[in-house]
């Protein structure tokens, strides 16, 4: 009984903890996105200093487009790196805008849609459209009508307009059994994932 009070009791501020740095992200974007930057900063750097994955994301979004600090994309990608480690699915999404476009590293499509991967699973739509641009492209090294038409289907699947455009334009090119069984992968993930929407559907 001991044993577990200690568990509980310790178990209490590491919320409260928690739950103050979520509050203080919030601050933070939303002083962000008014382009208070500095109340940005000011609220970010700690959480990143903490370890907090949103908090090193913040601060991925100010290094990596130059707003309230001059543009560093080394201190972007170490930033979005971390809280990507920590499967923070944004930063991993804009680690592969970066890996794709070449900035700061080597243009590596190859890493582009393993991260964007690691995004799309959590339901990150923009990480879902990105692969099915990436495995749409007959050009590529990496075309795969199979998973492209896969990804392009989930994130119409959770709303996403440009993605059914795109997969309409794609299904145009295949055979009515490719469509069969590709819209099999797409209905077996939605299956799969289904918990992670449904507080989207009450």
């Amino acid at each position: 009984m001991t044993a577990f009070s200690r568990v509980f009791l310790t178990a209490v501020p590491l919320f409260l903890a928690s739950a103050a740095w979520s509050g203080d992200f919030q601050v933070g974007m939303d002083a962000f996105n008014s382009g208070d930057y500095d109340t940005a900063m000011a609220k970010w750097q700690p959480l990143a200093d903490a370890g907090d994955a949103d908090g090193m994301y913040g601060l991925g979004m100010m290094y990596g487009n130059g707003f309230g600090v001059d543009m560093n994309d080394e201190k972007a990608l170490s930033y979005y790196g971390l809280a990507s480690e920590k499967g923070h699915a944004d930063a991993q999404y804009k680690l592969g805008v970066m890996h794709q476009n070449g900035w700061g590293v080597p243009m590596n499509e190859e890493e582009a849609a393993h991260l964007f991967e690691l995004a799309a699973e959590s339901g990150h739509m923009d990480a879902q459209i990105g692969l099915g641009q990436i495995y749409s492209a007959d050009y590529s090294p990496l075309y795969n009508k199979a998973q492209a038409y896969k990804w392009l289907g989930i994130a119409t699947q959770l709303g996403n307009m440009n993605a059914a455009v795109a997969r309409e334009q794609l299904a145009e090119g295949l055979t009515a059994d490719e469509v069969i069984e590709f819209d099999g992968m797409v209905n077996i993930w939605m299956e799969n994932h289904g918990g992670m929407f449904a507080s989207d559907q009450d």
